[in-house]
């Protein structure tokens, strides 16, 4: 699978842009704050629906608009198709595919895009959130129905919360709140899906995870990836890992009683204490919490671990071909060995994407074509028509 084609309107700070692109490796170098970063968001944004640098829509849109309109081209081989998203400030967004409407979350069915960026490192260092939606933007690729699984749990969430919080203001205890067991029962089928899910995905990262990491790391430092479950007596988000080792069952089972157990505190704190938003991505090298851990070196290859997984998974599975590969100032963060590896590494995908602040940062084997963006514009006759950019400094 290739990019052929990227349009952007009011897109972060381009105003218009018409990119050409091709198979093989795509080079952007410029200084920051010329808009590089923008094109990859854009192109991934089809196949994780949504940015690695926000986490809501809104800043996507470029200042004075209401709305930003990313369209692309891809090829499969000899086949193309045209998708096209409108993000918008407020409301809901629209996608199309060959000019035909449908939810944008179908989009993810035909663009997988694995990227690279220096917030990976968030992943690894981060809060809990980081490593959830690490998860569940893969989920969404390898299987775009759940992107709705997950949408409509977080809705259920939102409207349990509420309720738990007009309760406490009201001083209503458990056994006066009926109302709340239908929304157990619609956070239980819908949260129980995503566990399970998160599960058996996390199982299937677990050998390409081992091999990613000793080709960037250069050595094995036996990687692990487990969860840390609130239905099982977790809480990570409070800063506390300990589970129920001897818990089994069926995951709806386990999530109901758990929530029968936490509610009171519920009730007390106003808030859901128990599910998939609560959960904990725990990784590990030679059996010890990379977070806390793990020294500068080791996080970044766990990172860059993760996402060659991620990608290895992708293109073993796909019957699109192989993901675009995007790497977004990545080659900076890195040493000289590492970036060497992660060069070789993703060099044979059928598209990668580089972006880079300075020439040198990018491995011989990635400069392949090399298109420069200075002073706002991205000019080059065989990769772009006319593209300037307007107002801020994003990317």
């Amino acid at each position: 699978m290739i990019v052929e084609q990227l349009s952007l309107v009011d897109f972060r700070n381009y105003a218009a842009a018409d990119v050409s692109l091709q198979a093989g490796p795509n080079v952007f170098v410029g200084r920051n704050g010329q808009g590089k970063t923008n094109l990859a968001e854009a192109i991934a944004y089809f196949a994780t629906l949504g940015s690695h640098r926000v986490s809501t829509d809104a800043p996507m849109v470029r200042r004075g608009a209401d709305a930003a309109i990313v369209r692309a081209r891809l090829a499969y081989g000899t086949r193309s198709i045209v998708l096209e998203v409108q993000v918008n400030k407020q409301g809901a967004n629209k996608a199309r595919v060959n000019g035909s409407s449908l939810r944008p979350a179908e989009l993810p069915r035909y663009a997988q895009v694995v990227l690279f960026a220096p917030e990976d490192l968030q992943i690894v260092r981060g809060d809990p959130s980081a490593r959830r939606r690490f998860i569940d933007q893969l989920l969404i690729q390898r299987t775009p129905r759940l992107a709705g699984v997950l949408s409509d749990y977080d809705r259920v969430l939102r409207q349990r919360n509420a309720l738990l919080k007009s309760a406490r203001a009201r001083g209503i205890r458990g056994d006066q709140l009926s109302t709340l067991e239908v929304w157990d029962d619609k956070l239980i089928a819908l949260g129980a899906e995503v566990i399970d899910a998160r599960s058996a995905l996390t199982g299937e990262l677990a050998t390409p995870l081992t091999h990613a990491y000793a080709a960037i790391a250069g050595a094995d430092h036996e990687p692990e990836l487990d969860w840390a479950r609130s239905i099982d007596g977790a809480d990570p988000e409070e800063g506390t890992g300990e589970m129920d080792a001897a818990a089994g069952g069926l995951t709806s089972e386990r999530f109901r009683a758990a929530l029968a157990t936490r509610r009171t505190a519920e009730l007390d704190r106003g808030l859901t204490l128990v599910g998939p938003h609560r959960d904990d991505l725990v990784l590990r090298l030679r059996g010890l919490p990379v977070k806390g851990y793990a020294s500068h070196g080791e996080s970044w290859s766990m990172a860059l671990g993760l996402r060659l997984a991620s990608a290895e998974l992708l293109r073993a599975q796909s019957m699109l071909g192989d993901p675009i590969v995007i790497l977004d100032d990545v080659f900076a963060e890195l040493d000289a060995d590492r970036r060497e590896r992660l060069a070789g590494l993703v060099a044979d995908y059928e598209q990668v994407i580089v972006t880079a602040a300075v020439e040198p940062d990018i491995p011989t084997a990635l400069r392949a074509h090399v298109v420069r963006v200075e002073a706002g514009t991205i000019v080059d006759p065989e990769l772009s028509t006319n593209i300037t950019e307007q107002g801020s400094t994003d990317g």
